[in-house]
């Protein structure tokens, strides 16, 4: 009869391990840390001297070159990956650059039919804001605050208002660098909030309220309103940045106020980042910033508050389904794996683990 293996034994060593005995280490760590802390010094004296970046083109052009400083030394499939992340994010944005054209002249079915364009809401949104806050308009009594001096209240709408060109793209490149998992899981809701707002614009085309009060458009649903959503942050010695493309942003969609994607994108990645942070005042703190994004566009004129209230119900209802969605796919997957498990009278179900539906009853 053949002696047993034996079980192996494992000898006490001197000191603690080091994380690098059991995990490769990684040589160009500090090189990408390098790269990316030059293009950070690059990125601010850009947007000191030149302008910050604010149409699709420049922002590519920006991301891509954070890509490559991140990525650098990355494996091929690493690189596999990012291109086909970057090909879904660029038809995301060509997408959205194409409501305008589907807004204005309708689209057509397989070619068989054609949709559109949809009747303009003039004054819909107006009554909406006038039966919520009792008769009164809120642009007209914020803009009772504007001045022709530039006071400490416009730097602040100003500078929220223009995070919206880069706060959102910028947790996505975070993401990309940290976690490929959760950047995929944060761009699942980023696209479905995108689709929901795309499809919108071209249904339910809306006179935002600087338009609706410009006696240039004959509405006459609004006393006239200031437009002047750059001034605060131009006063601050900063401006927008466009590439070429026909100064891009002049080609955007004038009626495109319902939803709001600045008040969606300024609560879509607090939302998001809330589930790491476990202190209660950051918390509160992160709330404050789509609140004053939403007082901003109001006060700028930029977006009746219906506008808001409705991006961010899209914003939520996106979180709702996602996290619905992938807590079943944790469910299945832990299911299958305790059937895999080999049946004895010791197997447990894990302390803590409660089904998603019962978890809902």
């Amino acid at each position: 009869m053949s002696a047993s293996p034996e079980a192996p034994t494992f000898q006490p060593t001197d000191g603690r391990r080091r994380v690098s005995d059991v995990v490769p280490v990684d040589a160009l760590h500090a090189v990408r840390l390098t790269f990316m802390g030059i293009y950070l010094v690059a990125y601010l004296w850009w947007l000191k001297y030149m302008g910050l970046p604010i149409d699709r083109i420049s922002v590519a052009i920006s991301v891509g070159i954070f890509l490559v400083a991140a990525f650098v030394g990355r494996s091929w499939r690493t690189w596999g990956v990012l291109l086909i992340d970057c090909i879904f994010y660029i038809v995301m944005w060509t997408s959205y650059e194409r409501t305008r054209d589907y807004g204005d002249n309708g689209f057509e079915v397989f070619g068989l039919f054609k949709v559109g364009p949809f009747p303009l809401q003039v004054d819909t949104m107006r009554e909406i804001d006038r039966a919520m806050f009792f008769g009164h308009d809120p642009n007209v009594v914020l803009q009772r605050f504007w001045q022709r001096d530039i006071r400490w209240w416009d730097y602040i709408a100003s500078t929220t208002y223009m995070t919206h060109f880069v706060f959102p793209i910028i947790a996505m490149a975070v993401l990309w660098y940290l976690s490929h998992r959760q950047w995929t899981r944060f761009m699942k809701r980023f696209a479905t909030l995108l689709m929901v707002a795309c499809a919108m614009f071209i249904l339910l085309p809306t006179v935002p309220p600087w338009m609706a009060g410009d006696p240039r458009y004959n509405y006459e649903i609004i006393p006239e309103l200031t437009r002047g959503a750059g001034r605060g942050f131009r006063d601050l010695g900063f401006k927008g940045f466009t590439h070429d493309y026909n100064v891009q942003l002049s080609k955007g969609n004038a009626v495109a106020a319902m939803p709001s994607l600045h008040a969606s994108f300024a609560l879509i990645v607090p939302l998001f980042f809330m589930q790491w942070i476990r202190r209660r005042w950051v918390k509160w703190a992160l709330w404050l910033f789509p609140i004053t994004m939403l007082t901003s566009l109001v006060y700028l004129a930029e977006h009746w508050v219906i506008d808001g209230l409705v991006g961010w119900a899209i914003t939520v209802g996106g979180f709702w389904f996602w996290d619905r969605r992938e807590q079943q796919v944790r469910d299945r997957r832990t299911a299958r794996a305790l059937a895999d498990l080999p049946v004895t009278t010791n197997q447990t179900v894990p302390a803590g683990y409660v089904p998603y539906e019962a978890g809902r009853a």
